[in-house]
């Protein structure tokens, strides 16, 4: 699978054996001596990519920059690679998000696998996201009223209900729940009480009728 990986390691030798290893193995490579460099030239999430970061790095340990990525609000992965692997590292490592922890002298096989599972993952979690832009964009199209009556809907609420609580015609209710139903591009209650929950509007536990 094609992609950037951004290669952070003090050790120059090593970052020109995996520059080199990554190359023959169809991946762009860019390389950093430490996590300021990284930082300084922080990558965009728009290109494929992932990070290859070593734990023992000047200034901001390999860990650190994990945690002031995220913190960033970066989409790249990271496989962590150390010659210096401890079992309370990896565990918090990987805890915090990381797909990998090898540990050096790591294979080619080790490694283009390692890679590979966490472009698969950016891969899969930018369509996620992508899915979830488009579901707050129809939420957005609603009018005050129509997001009303979609709340109601997704709690379990039947037009005479709905009606009821909004002071308004049962016909009323009607016509909005149609385009409630148009506008967020769903067939089924099921379909729209599930769309709710993605976005957050509906808790799972309060979708049974009242």
């Amino acid at each position: 699978m094609p992609g950037l990986v951004h290669v952070v390691d003090d050790d120059a030798s090593f970052r020109t054996a995996v520059e080199r290893r990554l190359k023959l193995a169809g991946y762009e490579v860019a390389t950093y001596s430490s996590a300021q460099d990284l930082l300084e030239r922080l990558p965009g999430g728009d290109v494929p990519g992932c990070i290859l970061l070593d734990v023992q790095i000047p200034g901001l340990s390999g860990p650190q920059l994990q945690s002031h990525l995220t913190g960033l609000g970066s989409t790249l992965p990271i496989v962590f690679v150390t010659g210096y692997a401890d079992t309370a590292t990896t565990v918090r490592a990987i805890k915090a998000g990381a797909e990998d922890f090898l540990t050096k002298p790591v294979s080619s096989e080790q490694l283009l696998d390692a890679l590979a599972r966490a472009l698969i993952r950016q891969q899969a979690d930018h369509i996620q996201r992508t899915k979830l832009s488009l579901l707050q964009m129809r939420l957005k199209s609603l009018t005050p009223r129509e997001r009303q009556v979609f709340e109601l809907i997704v709690r379990g609420k039947i037009n005479k209900q709905i009606a009821h609580e909004l002071g308004t015609a049962e016909r009323t209710v009607k016509a909005h729940r149609h385009q409630v139903m148009e506008k967020m591009q769903v067939q089924s209650l099921a379909e729209l009480v599930s769309m709710a929950e993605r976005l957050g509007v509906l808790d799972p536990e309060s979708k049974r009728p009242g």
